[in-house]
């Protein structure tokens, strides 16, 4: 297929990008970064540089070109939620990285259909708020917060695409890999033995391995039968003390040492909301789609996560 990604020049992209092309996938990757993709040179690889939160990006003529002739579309263009305080104005680019990208996106799909293409669009568990005893499903309702509402708004800038554009939600969970993400942060830590539970070790982690993340994507677009909202979590979320036990387990190194949440609270105001306050995420349709994990277990996921093959 002839795919355009958005969004994926990041900790997920750096594995999704290598794993369509060993598909046989043509790619054109839009990044706002000016440099190349470190390691992607590859004769069906193009890149080209803008910022899809920009109305004007949409009227340079390659991008123009690019949408024309796009069997497929990969949407994961957003500011990470959890990594700086909620100013007004972050507040301002988590909502405007997201609705902004999507929404030009789809109006550019609109002024140049094709028939039978497909729309994958991120979009995260936050949609269902926090809860120490729920468990939510895809037909669980968005909470009332601000990330509920993001993603509920995301998920409906994404609905707008048109008709006969097949439209894949993916509601991402906590993604696992070596190099990036919440693991990515906690593995230092936890190698010099001064790693555990974050906050009162009661909260949800529903998490997903990057390469399961790479493989559902790419299944959701090559199989036609995929359609509509799909939670990427593996089958088995953890508390947050179980996940600080299985990594110090992992990695031979105690993780008895947890991080008071004032700590993250004075580093990440608002966004350590996201980190101490989880969901119990069940996946009932990946279920039924037949879709197999590679690591449906924390201790296989991190085993695989922190090998040295990993880096």
């Amino acid at each position: 297929m002839r795919l355009l990604l958005l969004g994926c020049t990041g900790f997920v992209g750096r594995e999704l990008v290598p794993q369509l092309l060993a598909r046989g996938h043509q790619l054109v990757v839009v990044s706002r970064q000016p440099v190349p993709l470190v390691g992607l040179e590859h004769p069906e690889l193009r890149r080209i540089q803008a910022d899809p939160a920009l109305a004007a990006s949409w009227q340079e003529p390659a991008l123009i070109a690019a949408v024309a002739e796009a069997d497929g579309v990969v949407n994961l263009a957003g500011e990470p939620i959890a990594e700086k305080r909620w100013s007004d104005e972050q507040r301002r680019r988590l909502i405007d990285s997201r609705l902004g990208s999507t929404s030009h996106l789809v109006e550019a799909l609109r002024a140049h259909p094709r028939p039978n293409r497909v729309l994958l669009s991120g979009s995260a568990v936050g949609y269902y708020g926090s809860s120490e005893d729920a468990r939510f499903s895809e037909s669980s309702p968005a909470a009332p917060d601000l990330l509920g509402q993001l993603c509920r708004d995301w998920e409906a800038a994404a609905d707008q695409a048109p008709a006969d554009c097949r439209v894949v939600k993916l509601r991402i969970g906590i993604v696992l890999g070596p190099d990036g993400g919440a693991l990515g942060k906690m593995l230092p830590v936890f190698r010099s033995g001064l790693g555990g539970p974050i906050g009162s070790g009661r909260q949800w982690m529903s998490w997903i391995h990057r390469t399961d993340l790479c493989a559902l994507i790419a299944s959701a677009l090559e199989i036609l039968d995929y359609q509509g909202v799909y939670n990427a979590v593996a089958p088995q979320p953890v508390r947050m003390g179980q996940f600080a036990a299985a990594l110090g387990r992992v990695l031979k190194r105690p993780s008895l040492l947890p991080v008071p949440a004032p700590v993250l609270q004075l580093m990440l105001g608002d966004g350590a909301s996201v980190v101490l306050e989880g969901q119990q995420v069940v996946t009932e349709r990946l279920e039924l789609q037949g879709f197999i994990f590679r690591y449906p277990d924390l201790d296989s996921a991190l085993a695989a996560a922190t090998s040295p093959a990993a880096h």
